[in-house]
């Protein structure tokens, strides 16, 4: 990014690296400043319509209004009322009536402290900023100044100081570091070379976004040309977020206009070190809010075969703006690309379980979107002092199977996070993860939190299966757990993958999706179907015990006890 600020829809992107404010004269004399004044006053036409008028009335055009406003909020910072009033008596407008001008400088702060705030550090940029000073300390110089500076101008309008201090984190809420990183890149991607990596991420939380969508729909298709072949992404408008999904290295490049987004990729997947891609190829790119000029969703994916890198793509448009397309994207190219290898992707959550009474178990529950994956591990934490001595979760949405040389069967994670619904958890763990949680839509249905919940030793660690189970969200059996011995029969179930839609996606009822999984079985079905007939066979063939976990999520009043019945019923079957 080379430009000083921008902003724009609710998010606001600073550039440290090109200017950093350190005193009240920097920061109000900035080009930020006035851009957050104007956006200020345009919204202030909307949502205050008297205070507005009031100085409307004096002023008559914004901009007269805005330069005066700056003007005399430099002057508080050095003089009292009575002396800037001497000075020119146009600016007792502010001072006719104190208690409407102190509002005015509460909605303004009120504007900002609202405001998604992104500061970016580029390592090599040779400019007047802090890119040679930590961030944190950067950003916390700064919190202070925009802090002080408002506490400085009630103070002065008010006449007294503040008795009552109130520390909010007033600078970025979150930061981006990139570096000017070389890799290997296909002529075909030279356009794409001269974005910088993101290489350290630092944010405050709890991080609260909102966004034009709640809900992902449909599936993603394969595209029989390259949508990214020679195109050109502009540096003041592109990041790129190094992640590895699963074993997959993966580069995510992602449009400011959709930073919450990409920024939500930091508690979700593990950020690739340098060595790891400096020099070297991706498995994967995805290009995620291109604007190609069509109105329409374009979701897809193209196969590379010539440079081996498997690709995604997704259009600038207002029906994209969810979390759920920048991560089902990734996990279907990385389930796509891991089936080459003749490895079987899961859609569910995989838990390493350790019981008070010694027995030890790996468990997988597997499921699509709201069949009660999330949910039932969170059965198994609150079950945690009654049965569980250590639980570890090794994924907690999408993992993949891999058959081992000496035959055994494990499995392994995609994900270091989880995006998970915050209506289907235990209140009090929802409220537990404020401290590292980033936030989506938390007022409205299908809210999210994206939380860290493993880390990327132990999800690729390998875990060998002992249960392998489909959850059950629509039938209310009073046997919670049932263990197949028909290897046919279970294996249409798991491939029918049938659940009542719990309003996670725009579906409906009771639905069906290919292996409970359109992240990559569904678009390769025949090569799914492959995988699944010899992997259920070498999971029995080991000792695995197949079956089905009956969570009731989408039953009416069985959201929370559903799960833990079942959980109660699958600890008492692992301890027999």
């Amino acid at each position: 990014m080379l430009q000083e600020f921008t902003i724009n829809e609710g998010k606001v992107i600073m550039n440290f690296s090109v200017k950093f404010c350190d005193t009240r004269q920097k920061l109000l004399n900035s080009y930020g400043f006035k851009r957050v004044m104007e956006t200020f006053l345009r919204k202030l036409k909307t949502d205050d319509l008297i205070v507005y008028n009031y100085y409307m009335d004096e002023f008559k055009s914004e901009e007269l209004f805005a330069d005066t406003l700056i003007n005399v909020f430099k002057l508080l910072t050095v003089c009292n009322t009575e002396e800037i009033m001497h000075v020119d008596n146009k600016y007792n407008i502010f001072f006719d009536d104190r208690d409407n001008f102190l509002e005015l400088i509460d909605l303004l702060y009120t504007f900002w402290s609202k405001l998604e705030r992104f500061a970016v550090v580029n390592n090599t940029t040779v400019a007047q900023g802090l890119q040679n000073v930590r961030f944190n300390q950067s950003n916390g110089l700064f919190s202070e100044l925009v802090l002080t500076t408002y506490r400085r101008l009630q103070e002065m309008v008010r006449g007294y100081e503040d008795r009552v201090f109130r520390l909010l984190a007033m600078g970025a809420n979150a930061g981006l570091m990139t570096s000017n990183i070389p890799w290997n890149c296909p002529t075909e991607y030279r356009g794409l070379s001269h974005i910088p990596f993101i290489t350290n991420v630092v944010f405050d939380p709890p991080f609260i976004t909102y966004t034009k969508r709640n809900t992902r729909d449909g599936i993603f298709h394969e595209h029989k040309e390259n949508p990214i072949a020679n195109i050109v992404l502009n540096e003041n408008e592109w990041f790129l977020f190094p992640v590895k999904v699963g074993s997959m290295l993966t580069f995510v490049y992602f449009h400011s206009d959709f930073m919450d987004q990409g920024f939500g990729l930091a508690n979700l997947f593990e950020l690739a070190k340098e060595d790891q891609y400096m020099g070297k190829k991706p498995d994967i790119i995805y290009v995620y809010a291109y604007p190609d000029g069509h109105d329409e969703k374009r979701t897809f994916y193209y196969k590379d075969k010539k440079n081996d890198i498997l690709i995604g793509y997704a259009n600038h448009t207002d029906d994209v703006d969810y979390f759920g397309y920048m991560k089902k994207m990734l996990l279907t190219l990385h389930n796509i690309k891991q089936m080459q290898f003749d490895r079987l992707p899961i859609h569910g959550a995989m838990v390493n379980i350790a019981l008070k009474n010694g027995k030890e178990s790996n468990i997988i529950i597997m499921g699509d979107s709201g069949a009660g994956k999330s949910e039932s591990l969170e059965a198994f934490r609150s079950l945690n002092a009654e049965y569980i001595r250590h639980m570890r979760v090794i994924f907690d949405d999408m993992g993949y199977l891999v058959k081992e040389k000496d035959g055994s069967i494990k499995g392994y994670g995609t994900e270091i996070g989880a995006f998970v619904r915050i209506d289907d958890l235990d209140p009090a763990y929802a409220y537990e993860q404020l401290d590292r949680g980033i936030y989506s839509n938390p007022d409205k249905v299908n809210a999210r939190v994206t939380i860290p919940i493993s880390t990327y030793d132990v999800i690729s660690r390998g875990y060998k299966v002992d249960y392998f189970l489909y959850a059950n969200n629509y039938a209310d059996s009073v046997e919670k757990i049932k263990i197949y011995s028909d290897l046919d029969e279970a294996i249409k179930i798991f491939e029918d993958g049938a659940r009542k839609a719990k309003g996670t996606t725009t579906e409906k009822g009771l639905v069906k999706s290919y292996f409970a999984n359109p992240f990559g079985p569904v678009q390769e079905k025949d090569v799914a179907g492959k995988l699944i007939q010899q992997f259920f066979k070498d999971m029995s063939d080991n000792g695995v015990k197949i079956g089905e976990m009956h969570t009731s999520l989408a039953i009416d009043g069985r959201t929370k006890d559903g799960p833990r019945e079942a959980a109660e019923e699958l600890f008492k079957i692992i301890n027999e």
